[in-house]
């Protein structure tokens, strides 16, 4: 099925790449985006000590990128998180909401126990201090703009193997939380079975951003096909991840109101179709201007940073 003509991808793809780096870096993807204190600021995976084509790499950091105008990126000078010790082995995948005029952090940890998600916050993007650390196997966690009933919510994606009866059958969750360190009230908000183009797993993908209809939000949505290998690094990758789009209830955020029936986005240009793992979209960035417009960030075939536009009217047009 066609994706939705109102999607514009910015002339000037990829927005950050690795060889915008002043430091190591072979991949930079799977970013998170905010505005901050005046200014646009990204927090973006990098991955580093490969080359083109190769598999193995000296490890993974998280490096930030300011803007004046949400186009332009100027990455600081030196990496901002690398985390590393005798149980961690590596933090990635950040993504960023501005709440109350902090900034909170969400991003994946590798342990050598499972895979954990991770909330932070930070006043300065130089400091950042852990709020939780969920129990494995949790990640893909975006925060909520906004506290309801004093609560911190977020969107999440556990990933059960023994209880859903199937390897990547996973799905969308809520949760909220008095603090940022305790999370409960854990509700279902959408099942990997009740997206028609996926037959794998699904999961958030960008913070929501609050409109009069709902909250706006993006999910990934992977579909795996056997039969034909798809260009990669390295041999038999067979997942196309492609971005959903949901409108949730604003008072019940874990309620979809509506939702777009088709794909918002799907790979088509080379610089999605080809890269470490070609194919690959993966939302991590929506930011709602004063204008109506809507940027959207997205990490491209696991390998660069790219942006897309919509606006707002048409967005909230595709859900029903």
């Amino acid at each position: 099925m066609p994706p939705p003509s109102c999607i514009r991808r910015h002339p000037g793809n990829p927005v950050l790449s690795a060889a915008q780096l002043p430091y190591p870096s072979t991949l930079v993807f799977n970013a998170g985006v905010a505005k901050w204190r005046g200014r646009y600021v990204m927090v973006f995976r990098n991955d580093y000590g490969g080359t083109p084509g190769s598999t193995v790499f000296a490890g993974t950091n998280i490096g930030v990128a300011w803007s004046e105008d949400g186009l332009n990126w100027k990455p600081a000078p030196r990496p901002w998180i690398e985390w590393k010790d005798a149980e961690i082995i590596r933090a990635y995948d950040p993504r960023v909401t501005v709440v109350e005029d902090r900034a909170y952090l969400c991003f994946a940890v590798d342990t050598r126990h499972g895979i954990r998600g991770g909330i932070a916050v930070t006043d300065d993007f130089e400091r950042w201090d852990i709020l939780s650390l969920s129990a494995p196997d949790n990640r893909n966690m975006v925060i909520f703009p906004e506290r309801r009933n004093g609560k911190l919510m977020r969107l999440e994606r556990p990933f059960p193997i023994y209880g859903r009866g199937a390897p990547e059958a996973f799905d969308l969750w809520f949760s909220d939380s008095p603090d940022g360190a305790y999370w409960g009230n854990t509700q279902l908000v959408l099942g990997s079975e009740q997206v028609p183009w996926a037959n794998a797993k699904i999961g958030p993908g960008a913070p929501p951003v609050k409109t009069s209809a709902g909250w706006l939000t993006l999910f990934h949505a992977v579909h795996v096909d056997p039969a034909h290998e798809l260009p990669a690094w390295h041999p038999k990758w067979h997942k196309t991840y492609t971005i959903g789009l949901l409108l949730l209830d604003l008072d019940e955020p874990w309620r979809i109101k509506a939702r777009c029936p088709e794909p918002l986005m799907i790979p088509e240009t080379p610089y999605e179709r080809e890269g470490y793992r070609g194919n690959v979209l993966f939302p991590g960035g929506l930011l709602l201007e004063d204008s109506g417009e809507v940027k959207i960030y997205y990490g491209a075939a696991d390998t660069v940073e790219c942006l897309a536009t919509a606006h707002v009217d048409d967005l909230l047009a595709l859900c029903r």
